[in-house]
Parts: C-alpha cells; sequence; structure tokens
C-alpha cells in the first residue's frame, strides 16, 4: 500500500489576485497560445484594455481610438472621461475593483467583472497606465503585477482619457507575435459594431458607416450574394443577413454589447429559431429549418443589461433576460425579426422570391441526398468503431471539457508511420489525430454529395461534426500535418480546396492551419537546434561550431515521438490559412485548382524561388 501524503495547514496557500492569475490564466484569459490563432492569449489581453475604450465611447465618451502595436509593445489610448485619478493603481490590481459595477455609469458594458485589466497587469512583464482629467495626469507601472513607480502631475495640457501600454510576459507567452490580420479583424469589428467610432492602428483608420452590413460585404463578395443585403435595425438589435450563391453552410457572426460571441449563446439561438418561424409564416409553408438556413450568411447584435456569459474570455451568452423592463433575450429577438423582416420580405418580393427558390433547391438537394446520408453516416459509425482512422482525445469529455475546449486540436496526418509519431507524441488530453489514407481527392467543382460518397470525406466531416454548420466544431483548431516534399504540398492544397468548397467558414473563422516542423537538426554535445529553414541551419551551424552533426529530416514519420513533443507541444509552430478579402473563393479555387493549366504555369515560374544549397548530413 502506497504511503499517504501528509496533509496539514502547511498545505493550505493564500495565493494573492496577481499569483492567481499568473498561475492559473486559462481561467481569466482562455489558452495561451503564440498569436497564431485569433483566440490566442495576446489578442485576448489586447481586448479586455480595448472594451474598456469601447465602452467610454458607448457611453458617449470620445469618437476615437489609438491602437499601436510594435513588436511586442501594445499601446492603446482613448479619449474618454479618463479614470478617477486616486483610483488609477485600484482599477488595474485590485480584484473586483471598476466603474461597471455602478450600471448608472455603464449601462450595457462588456467588462462587468473588474477582471480584465488585472489579468492583463500581472500577464504582463511591463504594464503601464496613464490617466488624464481635469489638467492633471495620474500613472502608474508594474511588472508583472507589482507595482514599481506612480506619480500624479498637475497643469497637464493634454487632452483627457485614459493610455494603457503593455508587454505580455515572455515567461507566460513562449514565442508569441502579434499577426496584424487578427487584429485588424477584431478592430473591425468594433466599428461595425460602433458607427461613428473611429480607430487608428497603426497610422490606419478604421471606421463603418453601415455597421453589420459593413461587416457583411467584408466576409462575403457581392457576386456570391443571392440578393442585396438585408439590414435591420433596432434600438438594441442590429441584424444584416444575405444567402450565398455557392456556400452550402450557415454563417454567423454574433454580437453582445460590442463583444464577439464566437460560440454563440441564448441569442444566436433565438435568432436561428427567429429566422425559421419568420419565413415558414411568411411564405405558408412548413419548411424544414436547415432547408431555409442552408447557405445563410449572418451577424446579429443585441445589447443586453448586466449581460451573462459562460467564461471570462465572454464568448458565449448564457443570459436569458435582456434587463430592466424588456422581455427575455428569445421574446425580443423573435418578435423583432417577426415584425422587421416580414415588413422587408412584403417589400422586397423579388428577395423574397429568390429566398424561396433557394429553400426550395435545398429541399430537393436535402431529399435527392437523404439515402446516401443515411448509409453515409452508417459508414462513419461503423468505421469509427472498427478502425483507427480517428484518434480523439478526452477534451470532449469529462471535467475538462469547458475549461480547455479552445486547446482542442485534430491534426490531419498522411500515412501511418507521420499519424503513429504524433499519436505517442501527443497530449491525449486536447490532441486528436485522423490519419489519410492516400491522397484525398480534388474536389473542386463537385457537389455536396461527394463528400458522402468518398470515405475520407466523409470521415472528416463526421469527425468534426460539421454537416450541418460549424456550430458544433468539435476541435477548435484544425492542423494539417503533412512532410514539407512535394507531395505533402499537394495534399495540403487538396485538403484546403476541400474546405473552400464545402465549409469556407472553418477558414474564415481562424480554425484551419498548417503544422510547421523542423527540416533539420543541428547539434553536438551540449545543444541541439532544430531548424525550419535553411537560414536558421545557417545560423545554428554558425552557433555550434566547431563542425556539428545535421540531420535533414525527409518526412514527418521519420522524426521519432520523443523528439516529436518539442513541436505539438509548447513550442508548436503553426501557419494559419487566412483569405485575401479581395480575392473571392470561387476566383481563388479556380486559379490554382481549375483547367487553366498555362496560366497557373506561368504564375509558378514567374514566383519560383530557387535556392542551391549544399547540406553535409552525417
Amino acid at each position: 500500500m502506497s504511503e499517504q501524503t501528509n496533509y496539514t495547514e502547511d498545505n493550505i496557500r493564500s495565493l494573492d489576485w496577481k499569483e492567481h492569475i499568473r498561475m492559473r490564466p486559462g481561467m481569466y484569459i482562455g489558452k495561451l497560445g503564440d498569436g497564431s490563432s485569433p483566440d490566442d492569449g495576446i489578442y485576448i489581453l489586447l481586448k479586455e484594455v480595448l472594451d474598456n475604450s469601447i465602452d467610454e465611447y458607448v457611453m458617449g465618451a470620445g469618437k476615437t481610438i489609438d491602437v499601436s502595436i510594435q513588436g511586442t509593445k501594445v499601446t492603446v489610448r482613448d479619449y474618454g472621461r479618463g479614470i478617477p485619478l486616486g483610483k488609477v493603481v485600484d482599477v488595474v490590481s485590485k480584484m473586483n475593483t471598476g466603474g461597471k459595477y455602478d450600471s448608472k455609469a455603464f449601462k450595457k458594458s462588456v467588462g462587468l467583472n473588474g477582471v480584465g485589466t488585472k489579468a492583463v497587469n500581472a500577464l504582463s512583464s511591463f504594464f503601464r497606465v496613464e490617466s488624464t482629467r481635469d489638467n492633471k495626469s495620474a500613472s502608474a507601472e508594474f511588472e508583472q503585477g507589482n507595482l514599481i513607480n506612480q506619480d500624479l502631475l498637475d497643469d497637464i495640457n493634454r487632452r483627457k482619457g485614459t493610455k494603457v501600454s503593455f508587454i505580455p510576459d515572455e515567461v507566460i507567452f513562449k514565442n508569441y507575435k502579434y499577426r496584424n490580420e487578427y487584429v485588424i479583424r477584431m478592430l473591425k469589428n468594433y466599428v461595425y459594431l460602433n458607427t461613428g467610432l473611429t480607430i487608428v492602428f497603426n497610422g490606419e483608420k478604421y471606421f463603418s458607416e453601415n455597421g453589420l452590413k459593413d461587416l457583411l460585404s467584408e466576409n462575403i463578395t457581392e457576386s456570391d450574394m443571392l440578393y442585396p443585403i438585408i439590414h435591420l435595425k433596432g434600438s438594441d438589435i442590429e441584424i444584416a443577413l444575405t444567402h450565398s450563391k455557392t456556400q452550402y453552410s450557415e454563417e454567423y457572426h454574433s454580437f453582445v454589447n460590442g463583444q464577439n460571441t464566437t460560440q454563440g449563446g441564448t441569442h444566436l439561438a433565438a435568432y436561428r429559431e427567429a429566422l425559421v418561424k419568420t419565413i415558414r409564416e411568411f411564405y405558408g409553408k412548413n419548411y424544414e429549418a436547415a432547408d431555409v438556413r442552408k447557405s445563410i450568411v449572418s451577424a446579429v447584435s443585441i445589447k443586453v443589461m448586466e449581460p451573462v456569459f459562460e467564461s471570462q474570455t465572454k464568448t458565449k451568452l448564457g443570459s436569458t433576460d435582456m434587463g430592466g423592463d424588456l422581455p427575455t433575450v428569445r421574446t425580443y429577438i423573435n418578435d423583432f425579426v417577426k415584425t422587421q423582416l416580414d415588413n422587408y420580405l412584403h417589400k422586397n418580393p423579388e428577395a423574397a422570391e429568390k429566398i424561396q427558390r433557394k429553400i426550395m433547391q435545398a429541399e430537393h438537394e436535402r431529399k435527392e441526398l437523404s439515402g446516401i446520408r443515411k448509409l453515409a453516416k452508417d459508414r462513419a459509425k461503423k468505421a469509427s468503431l472498427h478502425n483507427k482512422k480517428l484518434r480523439d482525445c478526452r477534451v470532449h469529455f469529462g471535467d475538462i471539457k469547458n475549461e480547455r475546449n479552445l486547446e482542442s486540436t485534430l491534426f490531419i496526418t498522411e500515412g501511418d508511420s507521420a499519424s503513429g509519431s504524433i499519436t505517442k507524441s501527443r497530449d491525449v488530453n486536447t490532441q486528436a489525430v485522423f490519419s489519410l489514407k492516400g491522397k484525398p481527392l480534388n474536389s473542386y467543382g463537385l457537389s455536396k454529395k461527394i463528400v458522402y460518397e468518398n470515405e475520407e470525406f466523409n470521415l472528416l466531416q463526421a469527425a468534426l461534426n460539421i454537416e450541418e454548420s460549424i456550430e458544433d466544431l468539435r476541435y477548435n483548431n484544425i492542423v494539417i500535418a503533412t512532410d514539407a516534399d512535394v507531395d505533402g504540398m499537394h495534399i495540403r492544397l487538396l485538403l484546403i480546396t476541400f474546405f473552400l468548397q464545402f465549409f469556407p467558414e472553418i477558414i474564415k473563422e481562424g480554425h484551419l492551419y498548417i503544422l510547421q516542423t523542423p527540416l533539420f537538426r543541428v547539434r553536438n554535445k551540449k545543444e541541439t537546434i532544430y531548424c525550419y529553414s535553411d537560414q536558421e541551419r545557417r545560423d545554428a551551424i554558425e552557433k555550434l561550431k566547431p563542425k556539428p552533426e545535421i540531420t535533414r529530416f525527409k518526412g514527418l514519420g521519420e522524426i521519432s515521438p520523443d523528439e516529436f513533443r518539442n513541436f505539438i507541444g509548447e513550442s508548436i509552430r503553426l501557419d494559419p490559412v487566412m483569405l485575401d478579402k479581395d480575392l473571392s473563393i470561387e476566383e481563388l479555387l479556380e486559379f490554382y485548382m481549375g483547367k487553366n493549366t498555362p496560366d497557373r504555369q506561368e504564375f509558378i515560374i514567374n514566383n519560383l524561388k530557387v535556392e542551391l544549397d549544399i547540406v553535409e548530413e552525417t
């Protein structure tokens, strides 16, 4: 029998605010990451600071926010009322301290719990806050949450407002880098939701005149719209919607009090229900909900008094009430959609006719596919029972589900050796592996029918749980893990084509990545360096002289499981797959996967970069 561990008063610890945040950062900002994903911690830090400036604007104070990111240093400056000078230190270093508890000061705010800037402070190696009001200024500087300096100045000739600067702590966030694409997407969402607000990011201005209509225009090309965007606004609600001509599944952008609720919640569920109910009543037909919503691209934003979110990162609304004298969220949205959308359809018969034709087309395709779908689902269930194509992770079950869901990752691999290495190296709690059998089919130009008839696509769709929509996507991160050779690159392209053709929102919402694995290992008796490019190899050789041992990895299967742990753990390198907003998906697929071989050949020749280098392998 094993010896029991003593449990005494000495085992009981009381952590101060910053120690708890630094020890359990996931409770406050979700996952950490390195900046390759839009929901990585460094963006949550930026969002927490920005939310306070946005709340100032919502309360009618300050029409411009300046944001600067230079390397790892982030600065946010608003021109609002400024933090009361005597409370500058408290609001960034004392838990449950802030102005959001007074609903008179912040009626429909995002930051409610007085935690956000404290988390930023505790998780930053440098944090500085400065407030200006009444020609006076108060500032405070911190390191890892510890106050190191504070100052109070009189007769300051400076515009009122608050300025926060911080550097995320590299002890917490390993090898991180801010990606401008993710920052700009966040800032654009803020201006779409706050017409009249201007955000200046590194000198570039962002503003919106048409709110959510502008957001949808950013996410779907005019040529792909079935009809012009329907834009409906109320005092506490705004909706924009259209249908895509080419997209198969539903796509939603949902917001509460300016917060992008990427996981939806009660408001999105109510909105999807209201759409179906209104459409059925307008046409007098009991259409299937899936047929009504198929190919829809929409955005919904509501404002709620004291919203309740399901986590500190505020990605899913839990509130059922609007607050004040207003009805429930469900009733409020239902009444608004029923009145406003019904009126729009009566006044715009051309759009109404196109919507009905789209629904009838979806109904026809669903019935045509019903038999194939049933067989495909049966095959997927049988396959999941009798083969090892999917090696799942534990995050979907038990106590860790909610806490670590943002970390859930599916590696899509080629070949048994590569999948075997990753399977043995992975974190079984959060990382799953899906093994491809050979090269997938080029799905460009094919109908959704092929997803059910092709075994690889059918099983991948089932593994991801994305048949109807990506709302119940089982893995937050989908990582293509192939060899860095011609065949591996081709498989990457075929998989990206599959997602673009049938599930483009997977890419639009930042879920798809390419795993970067080292090309070389350079080592001597004292140190080992893994290199992802020729330049890194040359730098490593220079660092480890005299003559080190150099190994060239030809494929993922050649990397031992022990070594693989270095590449899919804390030091993982991921390249996000992103869409160029100036290119439509149809144009993109046609160019790279269509039959325009001469044009593609010319493009490859003009953009080919050849680097000759002799690699000595030992």
